[in-house]
């Protein structure tokens, strides 16, 4: 089949470019652009000012161009040039790719992705975390890949909250209020050429929501809306926020994701293969694909059991908060109309209560619906998202399942996270290709040929990532200082903190309290002797976010806050506010060390430690979600073992002591070992096993090829595929 799935879109009615620089604007409205670092150059160069503060192509665009000066500039239209030539070659082509090459005939049509948050670029701001950033690198190689699939999501109008810390270290919380205009997206049309929307039935009344898309590459992402002065003011905020604090409000949003999407589906006429639930927000598509099966005559049991055959499930987390539940009362009264055929005759329905039994937990509880026991029931396979989270998983699940939860654990998309000086430096000696990672051959396993790369040109690289992550930090803090009221004379310091030549430790994910984010800071004076050091000092850096509900979360960040601003930590702590996609690839790429100190087992995956490694960072991390496969012994540090303590003061103190030990005996001698030239000679034999290690085993491009073969495929009806890796 084609490996595009093909979504018309309204063209843009405000942004004018000329005609030789058209391809500006079919680039801005692609998020191809947001790993490619040459195409986001040349939006750069036509604005700095408001590139710089925006970082998105479209107020670019919009904003006052002297075009003549560009079109009068061989160097720029050289650019141009190249750059479009690839972006317009890579969307016509896609048969040489694997899953062509592999699988052409094997697919008849695409994957329906859902998924309650994308994390794409920080410009669209439609996520919060892992499980976002996880999606959005999904939805890139899929592009990269040529995998024919459509994204299918909400579009957040208020996003999730920007945070700020205030001078006494409470995080407070503020939801911007985005400019749809300005934003990477643009209007779906539907088979007529009209602008497409859709209707779900709830208590009363009809909501609409209008259909935009997020090009991604190859792949298109459809987003529901509900802001649309067709509906009533109490319904228009519904697809507002991610992650809303309101139960009832959180049950309509995923009543609209879960119904709306498949009517967005079937209204551009599409044909899914597979219909793939990432978590269980968007449970309710499988009730509402049932519900079109009994519309259409089927017996009940039947579409049950079809819609099971084709649809697949991911799991990505074993924290029961993770796992979405509802008041059974709560369903009946909001969704019970809709599942029984939207209240009206002669539209088939699924009865309520039948869509309640097949959501009992796994503590039998009645009153309670489970959208992950009921999506792990109707989906013929299911996944963790690493190998030791496949053991948790079906230990709590067994009873559910029926069959055995996979694991195949998570990746990144490597373009997306490797800064451009490795980047650059990869691509010059070993011929990597980031974009299309591929073992097949000898000559594109580059990673095995890592130390081909001179010593002193990967440890340039490595100091240049961390040159770009000090100049930003530094700006980000003398920001959040100067609101605090700090003195000129404090500000003026913050110019020389974070020295390029100490051992830095970066932490930034979830505040949540199984993360142990202030874990390090257990023995204080043991703490201080090591990041104060005259001849080996240490520096840490943290960011993070906890939810607007998580207190606990937020008295962590609270107390992180307070250390940073001690006499004692000054100087070597820091925290930096309103963690996104931007500061993520600034801490990835430029810090020494990852540090990740979760409760073991309660780490599903965790995909910043895999970001860190392929930058060349080195881990140190308990033993728990993918560093349980992916420590090797020379690739970087375990905190503590694989037995856990069922005393959790206990177990946080002694993984607080391992860790000291392994900072003052192993990480820090080895960081500060230098060579006759200065040159950190161990340090580097590190770097490179972090990056040989991680760069293919966990990548998306392997994570998608096991995703093809072992669940798309197989709920596509294909036969059970060997491996052609």
């Amino acid at each position: 089949m084609d490996p595009l799935v093909r979504v018309p879109a309204a063209p843009p009615s405000f942004i004018r470019v000329p005609p030789s620089l058209e391809g500006l604007q079919r680039l801005a409205y692609n998020l191809w652009w947001s790993w490619h670092p040459e195409a986001r150059a040349l939006f750069a160069r036509l604005d700095p000012f408001t590139w710089g503060r925006t970082h998105s192509p479209i107020p670019v665009l919009a904003s006052a161009i002297r075009w003549t000066e560009f079109l009068d500039s061989s160097d720029y239209m050289a650019e141009y040039a190249e750059v479009i030539g690839d972006f317009d070659r890579y969307l016509a082509n896609g048969r040489d790719h694997w899953f062509h090459r592999q699988h052409a005939t094997e697919l008849p049509g695409p994957i329906a992705y859902f998924c309650a948050e994308y994390g794409i670029h920080e410009t669209l701001g439609i996520y919060s975390g892992g499980l976002g950033v996880l999606a959005g690198d999904h939805l890139k190689t899929a592009s990269d890949m040529a995998l024919p699939l459509v994204g299918v999501g909400l579009l957040y109008r208020r996003g999730y909250f920007r945070q700020t810390i205030d001078a006494d270290g409470h995080q407070e919380h503020a939801y911007p209020n985005y400019d749809l205009s300005r934003l990477p997206i643009l209007r779906a049309l539907d088979r007529e050429g009209e602008r497409l929307t859709v209707t779900v039935a709830l208590p009363g009344r009809d909501v609409r929501a209008d259909v935009w898309t997020a090009q991604v590459g190859r792949v298109p992402v459809l987003l529901l809306d509900t802001d649309t002065p067709e509906n009533d003011e109490g319904d228009r905020p519904i697809t507002h926020q991610l992650y809303v604090r309101g139960r009832e409000m959180r049950l309509h949003q995923e009543l609209v994701l879960g119904v709306g999407g498949v009517r967005a589906i079937r209204a551009l006429g599409l044909e899914p293969a597979v219909w793939h639930l990432n978590e269980g927000h968007s449970a309710f598509l499988l009730a509402e694909r049932a519900r079109e099966l009994v519309a259409d005559g089927a017996r009940l049991d039947d579409a049950l059991e079809r819609v099971r055959r084709d649809s697949v499930f991911s799991i990505h987390t074993p924290v029961s908060a993770g796992n979405e539940r509802f008041d059974a009362g709560l369903v009946r009264k909001v969704a019970g109309a809709l599942l029984d055929g939207d209240g009206r005759p002669n539209t088939g329905g699924v009865p309520v209560d039948r869509v309640l039994d097949i959501g009992l937990g796994t503590d039998g509880d009645a009153s309670q619906f489970d959208m992950t026991a009921f999506s792990l029931r109707l989906t013929t396979r299911a996944n963790a998202v690493s190998k030791l989270h496949a053991v948790t998983a079906n230990a709590t699940w067994h009873e559910v399942v029926g069959h055995e939860i996979l694991g195949v654990t998570n990746g990144i998309h490597t373009p997306s996270w490797v800064g451009t000086p490795l980047r650059q430096l990869l691509g010059h000696y070993l011929e990597a290709n980031l974009d299309h990672l591929d073992p097949a051959t000898q000559k594109s396993r580059w990673w095995e040929r890592i130390e081909k790369v001179p010593a002193a040109e990967l440890w340039e690289a490595h100091l240049r990532q961390k040159g770009e992550l000090a100049h930003f930090a530094r700006g980000r803090l003398r920001s959040q200082l100067a609101r605090h009221g700090e003195p000129p004379s404090v500000l003026d310091q913050l110019g020389a903190v974070l020295d390029p030549n100490a051992l830095t430790i970066g932490f930034a994910r979830r505040f949540a309290t199984y993360k142990r984010a202030a874990m390090i800071f257990t023995d204080m004076e043991r703490l201080a002797r090591l990041l104060h050091d005259a001849d080996r000092p240490v520096q840490l850096i943290f960011a993070g976010k906890a939810h607007p509900a998580d207190r606990p979360g937020q008295q962590v960040i609270q107390e992180i806050f307070a250390r940073s601003r001690s006499v004692a930590m000054r100087g070597r702590v820091f925290i930096l506010e309103d963690y996104d996609m931007r500061i993520a690839r600034f801490l990835v790429q430029g810090v020494d060390v990852w540090l990740n100190n979760p409760r073991r087992p309660l780490e599903a995956s965790g995909t910043s430690g895999m970001k860190a490694a392929a930058n060349g960072v080195v881990n140190v991390s308990v033993l728990d979600g993918w560093w349980d496969e992916g420590f090797a012994g020379d690739n970087g540090w375990a905190i503590g073992g694989r037995e856990t303590n069922a005393d959790e003061a206990a177990q946080d103190w002694a993984d607080a002591q391992d860790l000291y030990r392994l900072l003052e005996t192993e990480i820090v001698p080895a960081y500060y070992d230098r060579d006759p030239t200065g040159l950190p000679t161990t340090w580097i034999g590190w770097m490179r096993r972090s990056i040989a290690a991680d760069i293919w085993r966990f990548s998306t491009t392997r994570m998608l090829h096991e995703y093809a073969e072992q669940m798309y495929l197989p709920a596509a009806g294909v036969s059970a595929v060997a491996s052609r890796r």
